[in-house]
């Protein structure tokens, strides 16, 4: 049976804005998109629902997080001024006080917070992958779960590897037309070079979408060029001997053949021109995490460059550990605002980034970035039908000039009103539909009174 959900604003995207205008689904896909009066009459059978004072959009994408490690929002604050302690009480928090119970719990929550906020699909990267999956595909998101792999000693390359082989094996069971495995060796300073060859050698054989932290910091560039800084100190103190490359973290990867598998680099902060250049000729992606980066002060990405040079980039959240909130259409703005900023102007024939092109990259930029932009990222017919509906009636939000620039410049996932994956409605009036919230809510507080302990 057709579905139409009418609105005042239809904003496909990869079009011009509709005005007083509709979608039509139809099980899983899009049927019909245009003027509400024009779909109406086209499906006369169908089932009709306005919203008021309201846009369609297509379904947001978080192209990088971590929904594991959601109940640890707020957990890691005071290690912020040093990254090494932050990765190192997440990891020890992570694996000797959490069970698997509570990682799918914390993983099921962070994918509500993600339906709430009109976040149809995610790029997850995931220590214990099948939790991940199963919360995911509980909660009934689309997505990309990335099985992450661990192992700075080049001794155990080949070990690893078998593990990284088997859990992504077990995964793959996990698979639904939704729900996707990739492979994310974790980053420069945990992965060994031969790891990595390796890595990106099964990828390229199983075609398999490949993810990874790349020029994130200053102690990762440290490491690169010259050997030294605390990852460096770490890694000794295990006994695990450390051969500076002397470039770049993106060079490094390229030398590796990492960049071969067309991967999706998260962060790229550290990157020179060289580096950029390097990334668009190797058709890597970027999953841009502004408000990560800024808040564990590890700078900002040029995101203007990237779009110059035409690499795809979609924005991520990152986890809530570095982030504090799972919101895209928050992120957005500040991808959009950090540009301005700090990069001021592009070059004379584009100017700022403007509303359009922030609500770009949030939707068909993630899309692209994931590889399913033949799935979703835009309102077309043919497309699979994962939409979001956002309210405009809010005192933050009026007056309403232009339907973009209030949803890019005024409004957040707060506002959203209904969340559509492949046809399902996932979030509709304040609840989650396929999920318990009030029992995961209880849960999350018995975790984290562990975790605070």
């Amino acid at each position: 049976m057709v579905i139409i959900y009418c609105a005042p604003w239809v904003l496909p995207v990869s079009s011009s804005p509709i005005e007083e205008g509709a979608v039509a689904v139809d099980a899983e896909r899009i049927v019909g998109i245009g003027a509400r009066a024009e779909i109406v009459e086209r499906f006369p059978d169908a089932t009709a629902e306005h919203f008021d004072h309201s846009v369609i959009l297509p379904g947001l994408v978080n192209a990088h997080t971590h929904l594991e490690l959601t109940a640890m929002r707020g957990f890691l604050e005071k290690e912020e001024g040093d990254f090494f302690e932050w990765l190192k009480k997440l990891t020890e928090a992570r694996l000797e006080r959490m069970t698997p119970d509570d990682l799918q719990v914390s993983a099921a929550w962070g994918a509500c917070e993600a339906a709430r906020a009109g976040i149809t699909c995610v790029g997850d990267s995931s220590d214990s992958g099948s939790t991940t999956m199963r919360a995911v595909r509980e909660v009934g998101l689309r997505g990309v779960v990335f099985q992450e792999s661990f192992g700075p000693d080049p001794r155990l390359a080949k070990d690893n590897l078998e593990k990284l082989q088997t859990k992504v094996s077990e995964l793959r069971e996990l698979e639904t037309p939704l729900v996707k495995v990739g492979v994310s060796p974790h980053a420069p300073y945990t992965v060994s070079a031969p790891q990595l060859e390796l890595i990106a050698e099964f990828a390229t054989r199983e075609k398999l979408p490949l993810m990874m932290h790349a020029a994130e910091s200053a102690a990762e560039d440290q490491l690169m060029r010259e050997g030294l800084g605390p990852f460096a100190e770490g890694l000794t103190k295990r006994g695990i001997e450390w051969r500076a490359p002397g470039t770049s973290t993106i060079e490094y990867l390229k030398q590796l053949g990492v960049l071969n598998t067309r991967p999706l680099l998260t962060h790229c902060i550290r990157v020179d021109e060289a580096d950029i250049e390097t990334m668009a000729e190797m058709n890597s992606r970027i999953a841009h995490c502004p408000k990560s980066n800024a808040k564990l002060g590890h700078g900002r990405a040029p995101l203007s460059r990237f779009i110059e040079k035409g690499i795809a980039v979609g924005l991520g959240s990152d986890s809530v550990a570095s982030n504090n909130t799972c919101d895209i259409l928050e992120e957005t703005r500040f991808a959009a605002l950090f540009s301005r900023a700090i990069e001021n102007r592009r070059s004379s024939e584009h100017g700022m980034i403007d509303s359009q092109e922030a609500l770009t990259l949030a939707t068909l930029g993630g899309a692209r970035s994931l590889s399913l932009e033949s799935q979703v990222g835009e309102l077309r017919e043919g497309l699979q039908a994962d939409l979001t509906v956002v309210s405009l009636k809010g005192t933050h939000q009026l007056p309403c000039y232009n339907p973009i620039d209030t949803v890019v410049f005024s409004s957040s996932g707060r506002d959203v009103i209904l969340t559509v994956v492949a046809g399902k409605e996932v979030f509709r009036k304040g609840q989650v539909i396929n999920v318990d919230e009030d029992r995961l809510r209880a849960r999350m507080g018995e975790i984290a009174e562990k975790l605070a302990e």
